[in-house]
């Protein structure tokens, strides 16, 4: 019997990062745990930056993913808003990676249409099939819940490439 895999799932903020860790075997998805990392608005940004990668570099040490995902920040109108994103979303791709894991990045469309069925599916429609699919994650906040389903997103495509790989 294999072991099961074991998926972080980032979505950034940098306010608010959500984080989900779920365990894969087969096609089996069982829930570990879940939460969000934060920061201070009144810090400087590098300091807020800083925070983020700490508290996310804690979470991997203590859950040992073997893989993370990260979804795909969309673009902000506000191009200092923007900026301020994507340098959380560097930080978030930056400490799996520093971590040595192999991180997959999916668009928000991606991550709902493989978790609803609908790639315009709202936050609250996301929780709902996350907690289904899910039943332990019940409850979570949305930044939580789309982590999870990052993960969950990442899961699918992951086995399907291997499924290809494995043919080829």
């Amino acid at each position: 019997m294999t072991l099961p895999m074991r998926i972080l799932g980032l979505d950034p903020g940098l306010r608010t990062t959500g984080w989900g860790v779920i365990d894969v075997q087969g096609s089996n998805l069982s829930h570990v745990d879940h939460g969000i990392v934060t920061s201070k608005d009144q810090e400087t940004l590098s300091s807020r930056l800083h925070s983020l990668y700490i508290q996310l570099t804690e979470i991997i040490l203590h859950y040992n993913p073997h893989e993370a995902a990260v979804e795909e920040t969309f673009v902000n109108k506000n191009p200092l808003s923007a900026l301020k994103l994507g340098a959380a979303r560097g930080v978030v791709l930056l400490a799996p990676a520093q971590a040595g894991l192999t991180v997959g990045e999916y668009s928000a469309n991606k991550v709902k249409k493989s978790v609803v069925g609908v790639g315009h599916a709202d936050k609250a429609q996301v929780a709902m099939m996350v907690g289904r699919l899910l039943p332990k994650s019940r409850g979570v906040t949305n930044d939580a819940a789309d982590a999870l389903a990052v993960a969950i997103c990442h899961a699918h495509h992951r086995s399907f490439h291997q499924k290809i790989k494995a043919m080829s």
